[in-house]
């Protein structure tokens, strides 16, 4: 199991990545920021960062504007 911001809960499999915890979650806004117990994962490591059952898994969305 992944908790996904304190309160949600993802089911864990073998090879989970942040993309697929991003997609189980219906995240798919382009400026998501995630850490994964507290360690940031690049975006461009998300397709193959490997999420450990049991994970802490953060993601924000960044906000911008002017």
């Amino acid at each position: 199991m992944v908790v996904v911001n304190d309160r949600d809960h993802v089911a864990w499999h073998e090879g989970m990545t942040v993309h697929q915890v991003l997609k189980a979650m219906g995240y798919s806004y382009v400026l998501i920021t995630v850490s994964v117990n507290g360690k940031h994962v690049p975006r461009e490591e998300y397709e193959t960062f490997a999420v450990p059952d049991g994970a802490d898994f953060k993601a924000f969305h960044l906000a911008h504007g002017g």
